[in-house]
């Protein structure tokens, strides 16, 4: 497509490839966010807000207030995939808009922690390239296995049980279904599992995000319901001056 659109952000990092994102949607794509981000998109004129990626580990992830702030200003934000569908089941009673079955998941209920849509990958100037699987990719791909009858839904449970315990880092197939070998799941399914995996993975954040940037595509400007009042608190105030600070560090007026 190419171009930027400055009326459209969305943030993103390992979920989806930018040459692909740029195939879907022209917009000004940035890094995943974070505590700040959206305040500064809403200040750089932004009319709309995607995000898929977040950080939340090494640094203050983005801040629901952030949020509601830029939707009290009549931007609409939308979330998917990742810390933007954490975001959207958190804040979608006060008009951001979750896309995709992650947030579905989320919003209903049948998935909770953080660490359901973390991975670990290398840096920006690696292309983010993921170094172990969310367990909301396995949990995807191991209801399509399901589904295709490759393996039955107590070794499905199973499998997720042990990969729920793995420290994200360390999320990856091999083990996982290594160690399940160790405990006496079935080998058979197991086998057939490792034989289905390559052509049969399922990679659910990446289709919420593109699906997200689809929505974005179809969406006009602003007109979601704004939240009931923003209250601008002391704390909010202290992010203000802070980013202000640093845009002013950084040359901005």
């Amino acid at each position: 497509m190419g171009g930027v659109n400055g009326d459209v952000v969305v943030f993103v990092g390992p979920t989806l490839p930018l040459e692909e994102a740029r195939e879907l949607l022209v917009a000004d794509y940035r890094p995943p966010a974070r505590m700040g981000s959206v305040f500064r998109a809403v200040r750089d004129g932004t009319r709309k807000i995607g995000i898929i990626d977040g950080y939340y580990e090494r640094v203050p992830a983005v801040w629901h207030k952030e949020i509601l702030w830029a939707m009290s200003c009549g931007v609409a934000v939308y979330g998917s995939s990742s810390m933007g569908a954490l975001r959207a089941a958190e804040l979608d009673v006060h008009g951001m808009v979750g896309v995709g079955e992650i947030y579905r998941w989320y919003r209903d209920g049948e998935i909770e922690d953080d660490d359901e849509v973390a991975l670990f990958h290398a840096p920006a100037e690696s292309g983010y390239a993921a170094a172990s699987e969310p367990l909301v990719n396995i949990r995807a791909t191991l209801r399509a296995a399901v589904a295709a009858e490759v393996i039955g839904r107590t070794t499905a449970a199973d499998l997720i049980g042990l990969a729920k315990a793995m420290h994200y880092p360390d999320r990856t197939y091999p083990p996982i279904i290594g160690t399940a070998r160790e405990i006496g799941l079935p080998p058979y399914e197991l086998a057939a599992l490792e034989a289905w995996l390559p052509g049969g993975r399922v990679d659910q954040k990446r289709r919420d995000a593109v699906t997200l940037l689809r929505e974005l595509v179809r969406a006009e400007p602003g007109g979601r319901p704004q939240p009931p009042g923003f209250e601008p608190t002391w704390i909010w105030q202290d992010l203000v001056l802070a980013q202000e600070a640093r845009d002013a560090g950084r040359g901005r007026g």
